[in-house]
């Protein structure tokens, strides 16, 4: 099981949710907000069953259920206070090979310690998949891994997009898309999300500033063979 489950927990129970989805703070609503648009604008969900592999408190999913029009959505998670959809471990599911049409891994592969084996069992699971992870080559964001009490007490890391394709191309996948996207950090002063928010659409058009200055990596992947 996902050892960091417990902190994940805990938020649940004493905020009624994730920190970074419950709390009213202008920074989390813009990040969290463009992290939705982002992946919605793949247009992978419509018509389709989707696992949201590491689901958290179900925010993202019922969004995505609402606005991506799925046909079928299951969300799974460690943390069984924090979700009311699936408890379980997402290195080993209970479903059945090619369960789903695509399997959303959001935000998890930071917070295992194994992730090439949860990519594994999402190729399982589907043949084509969609991560969302914090953007490692962003230097601002390794600083606030470190600096911040709440990135350190959940041991929050960040992976480089070049990494990420490799344990992709090692779980027997391969890479059909891949974009950077938001720039405004969760927690940050109002004054400077509002900033960061007014250059956000130029600093993700720009090739290379938008390698190294956006906030998260979005990658479609399919299973080879």
């Amino acid at each position: 099981m996902n050892p960091n489950a417990d902190v994940f927990n805990r938020d649940s129970v004493t905020h009624g949710g994730y920190l970074y989805t419950a709390n009213t703070r202008i920074s989390s609503r813009l990040a969290t907000q463009r992290t939705i648009d982002t992946i919605l604008e793949t247009g992978c969900f419509a018509g389709r069953s989707v696992l949201d592999m590491g689901c958290g408190d179900g925010f993202y999913a019922i969004r995505f259920w609402d606005y991506g029009i799925p046909r079928a959505m299951i969300g799974v998670d460690a943390a069984h206070r924090a979700i009311q959809f699936v408890v379980g471990d997402v290195h080993r599911l209970p479903w059945p090979d090619n369960s789903f049409n695509l399997v959303l891994v959001q935000s998890l592969l930071h917070h295992d310690d194994n992730p090439v084996m949860i990519i594994r069992e999402a190729f399982r699971l589907a043949p084509e998949i969609l991560i969302h992870e914090p953007n490692g080559y962003n230097l601002g964001l390794k600083i606030i891994e470190r600096l911040s009490r709440y990135h350190r007490e959940h041991l929050e890391k960040s992976y480089y997009s070049l990494q990420l394709n490799r344990w992709i191309k090692e779980s027997g996948g391969r890479v059909l898309y891949q974009r950077f996207a938001g720039f405004v950090p969760m927690f940050c002063p109002d004054w400077l999300a509002r900033m960061m928010k007014a250059v956000e659409p130029l600093v993700e058009r720009v090739p290379l500033l938008n390698g190294l200055g956006c906030a998260v990596v979005v990658l479609i992947a399919v299973r080879e063979g």
